[in-house]
């Protein structure tokens, strides 16, 4: 989701690109149990997961914490974006993940804790 309080780099190309799709969870009654149910659940967090679950995702993008580990016990698939650019090192997409992760916290206030921003530089080997 992307916060329409401040701008946030990437968000009109997220917007605008073509081959980018909205699509909503069919299921809204299972999206507001799900939010009911869980304190610190945002809607969007709510609506991804059941979305998720419909659709049998491979994998769900999703940076906030308590989301991934509702995700998780939902038994779907969960990375960060920071999982997204170490696989994209990985598969040599992309040649240092150091400069873009520096660029996220710098540019649009992406919140790394210290130590999980030291174990990705060690798994990416830089």
């Amino acid at each position: 989701m992307v916060n329409a309080g401040k701008p946030v780099p990437g968000a009109a190309e997220v917007q605008t690109f073509p081959w980018i799709q909205t699509q909503f969870a069919t299921n809204s009654q299972a999206v507001i149990a799900l939010q009911t149910s869980q304190d610190n659940i945002h809607q969007g967090e709510a609506e991804v997961i059941i979305l998720a679950l419909e659709l049998n995702a491979d994998l769900l993008l999703m940076d906030e914490r308590l989301g991934r580990a509702l995700a998780a016990n939902y038994g779907l698939n969960v990375t960060g974006l920071l999982g997204v650019l170490l696989q994209a090192k990985r598969n040599g997409l992309i040649g240092f993940i150091q400069p873009l992760m520096d660029e996220l916290i710098e540019k649009a206030d992406f919140r790394v804790d210290n130590q999980l921003y030291l174990t990705l530089l060690q798994s990416a080997g830089e």
